[in-house]
């Protein structure tokens, strides 16, 4: 089940099924193991037989002791657990409310006051507004670097340099970052690195085997998989996990049960939906590449896509998230693309059962890097991303088409 050595070594589907299942979790007390999953405790109030036991209660803070509910019950550390036993190297995972939640919690857990950030260009917008604001407000200054240049990033480094926020790929223009040369760089220095690792998933790719000091996942994409749920999460190393797990509890993060049922229900199938999905993006982005419309596809798992090479060295698996510039054209004609499509919903968000399509604007989120991409035409710069869900390859193409034709009639 859910035993740590039993699961060590074992393939990623086999922990997917397994982690997360301690029979005390999933039993009745006389009877361990009693239910295949663990069912959802409501409770705000823990309960202590006498005073000892209070007091035990009070000074053990891990996951497992009962303490009191902001603390965690059996659904919520069940999901924890499972997330750091998919995640190799690490010691534990915090849970958070949405995965803004996690990023923000993280930054504020290893920064402060006159430090600086360096945070990856093609950061989720979210990220960069957290810098602007809130970490602004609290004395903290954000450098940012242009996430496909190694050299500019080491010379960005400063004495005053303590985090560097990651993204890789970016999740509306897909850049893949050198991770282990940068992390190499960062740690060389002392300076903690975090990576937003919701694209991948550790099942894609493993973070902290590649030098991450702490990985970032909106479990409301892949984990959860069904786009009725929100949570954040962060998995690290001892240290660093305990000093997330103090500031979360400091901020008073916490998860409903009943969303940690959801999402650990989600994370068993993540590994088929992701090979699905992954499988339908490469096929629709090889369409992409052959229509006349289309001046280029940003989709790393494509052979001849931007950072490919990099794809291929690290990562073991992708998803269905990638992006595509029409050629020439205007914003108006983009919405009507968008419009005509029925089968892809248009909202934000992705990673679930269903496929969405929504514009990417990225010139005005860039500090460090152009947008156009170099080798682009300055009239090529309205981009679509697309969310690959579960339906049929076939009909999504005739779908895409159908968002040609009325492209083509503006």
């Amino acid at each position: 089940m859910s035993d740590p050595e039993n699961l060590a070594g074992k393939g990623p589907g086999t922990r997917l099924v397994g982690a997360g299942r301690r029979p005390e979790w999933t039993g009745t007390g006389d009877q361990p193991a009693a239910v295949v999953s663990p069912p959802v405790w409501r409770a705000s109030t823990h309960l202590y037989p006498d005073m000892t036991a209070l007091r035990a209660g009070t000074s053990a803070n891990a996951d497992g002791r009962f303490y009191y509910g902001r603390r965690g019950a059996p659904t919520q550390w069940a999901l924890a657990e499972a997330l750091t036993q998919i995640e190799p190297g690490a010691a534990g995972t915090v849970l958070y409310p949405s995965g803004v939640a996690a990023i923000a919690a993280v930054l504020l857990s290893v920064l402060k006051p006159g430090d600086v950030l360096l945070m990856t260009d093609n950061a989720y917008d979210p990220s960069r507004v957290m810098a602007r604001g809130i970490l602004k407000d609290y004395g903290v200054e954000t450098r940012w670097f242009d996430p496909t240049d190694v050299a500019a990033f080491e010379a960005a480094l400063c004495e005053r340099t303590t985090a560097v926020l990651l993204e890789s790929p970016g999740s509306l223009t897909m850049e893949v970052q050198d991770v282990s040369a940068i992390c190499a760089l960062a740690r060389a220095r002392g300076i903690t690195t975090i990576l937003d690792n919701t694209w991948a998933s550790p099942l894609g790719f493993a973070a902290l085997a590649h030098g991450v000091d702490i990985s970032v996942m909106s479990l409301t994409k892949h984990v959860g998989g069904h786009s009725d749920v929100m949570m954040g999460s962060a998995s690290a190393g001892e240290a660093l996990y305990q000093k997330l797990r103090r500031r979360a509890q400091m901020l008073g993060q916490v998860v409903s049960p009943d969303d940690a049922a959801l999402v650990l229900r989600g994370l068993r199938t993540m590994g088929i939906r992701l090979e699905r999905e992954t499988a339908s993006a490469v096929a629709i982005a090889r369409w992409l590449e052959g229509r006349p419309e289309v001046a280029r596809v940003l989709c790393p798992m494509l052979a001849g896509s931007p950072g490919h090479a990099l794809w291929q060295r690290d990562f073991t698996g992708g998803c269905g998230l990638f992006s595509f510039v029409l050629k020439g054209g205007t914003s108006a004609a983009r919405d009507a693309f968008i419009d005509a499509l029925s089968l892809f919903g248009i909202g934000y968000s992705w990673g679930g059962f269903e496929s969405l399509a929504t514009p990417v604007d990225p010139t005005a989120m860039r500090t460090a890097s152009p947008w156009p991409l170099p080798g682009m035409d300055e009239a090529d710069r309205f981009g679509i991303r697309l969310a690959i869900g579960l339906e049929d390859v076939g009909d999504l193409i005739v779908d895409l088409e159908n968002g040609f034709r009325a492209w083509n009639k503006v």
